[in-house]
């Protein structure tokens, strides 16, 4: 158990370490395919003098940097190492990644159009057709795949061009040098009158491999960055006093020491020290409790905060990048960085897989001609090697589970939004929950039991004309009473509402204020003070959900922005013993990177702009749907569903899906213990090759499936 008493308006240290001529530029990279590209684009741009803290995201395709240098030099730079790059517009990547998805489709269409129909042809040709007979099906055959596996082989072929030129081995070689060689011997043996073509196993593998592509892009594309959401929360204009008077200014030519003017209703633009009266705001932002704060002259307000009651003057401390606003966002926008350099399974199994099959074909290539002497015999077997041997069922091994996964989830209302997410997940052997909108809901419950029916149409009328979070709560709760006639109704900012009801003053508001022995939200009638006690609600199923955790073996936590004692009193309620009380968001994000340092694979689950940068950090994050934007983009699954009921659902499925990709590349790996043998001593026909590169793929595919077993 801990407090974090931090103040708001401090930043954090490690941050503005760039000097005043540089600045933060933001690159759209469209090429950056793997992790490799991570290391080769870091590494380069950081030899480069004026480059400082070069960061790859590789889910959304971007690079960070701070430079002195112009932009375009960093342009320039990143097409030396062999990268396109432009100067970063969510609105164009948007469009660039329906493009992508568009024409991977559209190849994927092509290809399993002509796979279909080449294999109708093949039929023939495996039922005995020879000669002049075989040669026609051969050609026809030749006609329909060559143009398709040459458009629709497209993506593999780039990438591994691209690869190659870098001194790079990854799966799209060898899975571009056997749809080439395939296609390519094929209509060599086609016009020499061959008896074998492989035609039919090339489009093969180019429609079962394009299905992988399709299924990873889309789920890369749904991320986006959570720090934009945080920069929507920047205010553009600002009253800045002058002289006497206050005009409008743009936010960015406010400077420290100026003085501005917060309207009722408007975010804080800057960080700074409040001169004139207490002021009364939601900093919900920061601390995720939607309780209003009230806040002292000298007191610190920081940008982002919204006023609730009257007009305040503040006096600037920090404004642009030097804001607490800003520093959070920079701390998303880190930590998105470093969780995207996570390696998958499939991309640890593809570094391994590529150069052996390279080597494996090569040395056949090798034994056979040094053998018989015969080249085209020679590169035949070589070929049946690299065909037979294809990745196909092994780029299809993480996918194909991880859609299964993805749909079995969707269906009980999860949205799995990173292609790594139920990996990391599996891994997760600490469990991190937010208080206040995550384990609750938003909307608090009043015990009105103690009041009668007279007074609580007065509470109603009292709420009626009021927009403090607290009243709009109890209008909400009362939305069927009907109003008593209350007359004269006055709102005192941040203390509560007065009136009169047939001659009696009533109020509501803090206890304090009405002489209450307990400041907590009271009724007053006359002199008769009546507490009015409320509760958070919990979501369905959170109580069974810590249960299964907890039995599971999982470490669970809670880490609030709420007060220790509040905190203290809900925890002991789930009977959970570790909690955070008070904490601020670089707090929350400091307290997940100090478990990690103690090797604890971390599971966050949140739903406020407080929790973003906590979420961007953790291992793994989960958002429920009625989370802010900023939190549901920045995790990695959004539980679409109101209650926890399913969370156990979530954990067991991942677990599984881990599981069943390695049970796939066991069945890849048996499958090619088989079959090598066989094509590196020449008996691996094109019929055998392709029966047998379809009969892996299908069982891989089947294998996922069993993912919907799950219960």
């Amino acid at each position: 158990m801990s407090v974090d008493r931090a103040n708001c308006g401090r930043a954090p240290h490690t941050l503005n370490l760039e000097s005043k001529s540089s600045k933060a530029v933001l690159l759209s990279v469209p090429g950056i395919k793997c992790a490799a590209c991570i290391g080769k684009i870091e590494g380069g741009l950081s030899r480069i003098v004026g480059v400082k803290d070069p960061r790859v995201n590789l889910t959304l395709k971007r690079v960070s940097a701070t430079s002195s240098l112009p932009v375009k030099h960093l342009i320039e730079a990143l097409h030396g190492l062999g990268y396109e790059a432009y100067p970063f517009d969510f609105k164009d990547l948007k469009a660039n990644d329906d493009r992508i998805s568009k024409n991977l489709i559209l190849r994927l269409g092509v290809a399993g159009f002509a796979m279909m129909n080449v294999m109708l042809l093949s039929v023939a040709i495996w039922s005995g057709a020879s000669d002049s007979t075989r040669d026609m099906f051969h050609l026809v055959s030749a006609f329909i795949a060559l143009p398709a596996t040459i458009f629709s082989a497209q993506p593999f072929f780039r990438r591994a061009w691209e690869n190659m030129c870098k001194g790079r081995l990854d799966m799209d070689v060898p899975i571009s040098l056997a749809i080439i060689l395939a296609s390519g011997l094929s209509f060599f043996e086609s016009l020499n009158h061959g008896m074998h073509a492989y035609f039919d196993a090339g489009l093969a593998l180019t429609f079962f491999l394009l299905i992988g592509r399709v299924l990873e892009h889309q789920t890369r594309s749904v991320a986006r960055s959570a720090a934009a959401d945080l920069a929507a929360l920047e205010v553009q204009t600002a009253r800045r006093q002058s002289g006497t008077d206050f005009c409008d200014v743009k936010a960015s030519a406010l400077r420290v020491g100026d003085i501005v003017q917060v309207p009722n209703g408007m975010r804080v633009p800057v960080d700074g020290k409040i001169l004139d009266v207490a002021a009364l705001t939601d900093r919900s932002f920061l601390t995720g409790e939607s309780d209003p704060v009230i806040s002292q002259p000298s007191d610190i307000i920081c940008a982002g905060e919204i006023n609730l009651g009257a007009p305040f003057l503040v006096k600037t401390t920090a404004v642009g990048e030097g804001t607490n606003l800003r520093q959070i966002a920079a701390l998303v926008e880190t930590a998105e960085h470093t969780r995207n350099r996570y390696t998958s399974i499939a991309d640890k199994a593809a570094k391994l897989y590529a150069p052996m099959v390279h080597l494996l074909a090569l040395f056949t290539f090798l034994g056979w001609f040094s053998a018989t002497g015969d080249l085209r015999y020679s590169i035949n077997i070589a070929v049946a090697v690299l065909i037979i041997t294809c990745p196909c069922a092994l780029g299809l091994a993480v996918p194909a589970v991880a859609t299964a996964a993805i749909s079995r989830l969707f269906s009980k209302g999860f949205i799995i939004k990173s292609g790594t997410a139920l990996e990391r997940l599996a891994q997760v052997d600490t469990v991190v929950f937010d208080k206040t909108g995550t384990l609750t809901l938003p909307v608090q419950n009043f015990d009105l039991s103690a009041l009668s029916d007279n007074e609580i149409q007065i509470i109603k009328a009292l709420t009626h004309v009021s927009y403090h979070p607290v009243s709009r709560a109890l209008a909400t709760q009362l939305k069927n009473v009907v109003s008593a006639p209350v007359s004269n109704i006055v709102e005192t900012s941040g203390k509560g509402l007065t009136g009169f009801w047939q001659g009696h003053k009533v109020a509501l508001g803090r206890g304090q204020w009405l002489g209450a022995p307990r400041n907590e939200l009271t009724f007053k009638i006359s002199d008769t003070c009546k507490p009015i006690k409320s509760q958070e609600k919990l979501r369905d199923g959170v109580r069974d959900a810590i249960e299964f955790l907890s039995g599971s073996g999982f470490d669970i936590e809670i880490l609030s922005g709420d007060t220790e004692e509040k905190t203290e009193v809900f925890s002991n309620a789930l009977e959970i013993s570790n909690f955070h009380a008070e904490a601020l968001p670089v707090r929350k994000q400091q307290i997940i990177k100090d478990y990690q340092r103690k090797h604890r694979k971390v599971a966050m689950l949140g739903d406020g702009i407080n929790d973003t940068a906590a979420l961007t950090v953790a291992d793994v994050s989960i958002a429920p749907g009625t989370a802010l934007d900023a939190a549901r983009n920045a995790a990695d699954v959004v539980l679409l569903q109101h209650g926890f009921d399913e969370l156990p659902l979530l954990f067991r499925v991942a677990k599984s899906t881990v599981k069943l990709s390695k049970q796939n590349f066991a069945i890849a790996s048996f499958y090619n213990a088989l079959a090598i043998p066989l094509a590196v001593t020449g008996f691996a026909t094109p019929l055998l090759a392709a029966v047998a590169m379809s009969a892996s793929s299908i069982t891989v595919l089947l294998n996922a499936l069993r993912v919907n077993s799950v219960r």
